[in-house]
């Protein structure tokens, strides 16, 4: 009486055929930005603002952080870097046009005494999103999660 199952060799065909699909079909498969990569581009927006505010304190002078959303790039004004964002992920800003004097509105301003014109950038892929606030009035700049409760 013979039993039922596989052979060794019937088991290594089947892994092998798999392991022949997969080796086609994963670079053709979507990378998306993660929920921990969209974190992580949010603290990154948030440090090189602090830096602004940081310098803008340091040298008593005015200090421009730029947004442009063209381009999906957010870029210190006192020599911090940049930070440049994949094309998968959302970006939108708020920003205050009459502090910047920018017809578009595409700065936050850092003022000499720490102060800010204050704004929002937000950060979005499908199921994540982040805001990284920037206070008017202290200047500080917080990361919060968009579905966090209020």
């Amino acid at each position: 009486m013979r039993e039922a199952g596989f052979t060794l060799i019937e088991t290594v065909a089947v892994l092998a055929i798999v392991a022949g699909l997969a080796a086609l079909a994963l670079p053709h498969w979507p990378h998306g930005t993660t929920r921990p990569q969209l974190e992580a581009y949010a603290l990154d927006i948030a440090s090189l603002l602090k830096a602004d505010r940081s310098a803008a304190l340091r040298t008593r002078g005015r200090v421009e952080t730029l947004l442009n959303s063209g381009q999906r790039l957010v870029v210190s004004g006192a020599g911090a870097g940049e930070v440049r964002l994949p094309d998968d992920v959302a970006f939108d800003a708020i920003v205050a046009e009459t502090c910047s004097g920018r017809a578009n509105g595409s700065a936050i301003d850092f003022l000499p005494s720490g102060m800010s014109c204050g704004g929002s950038i937000a950060l979005a892929r499908p199921g994540a999103a982040y805001h990284v606030r920037v206070n008017w009035l202290t200047g500080g700049v917080e990361v919060v999660a968009a579905d966090a409760p209020r």
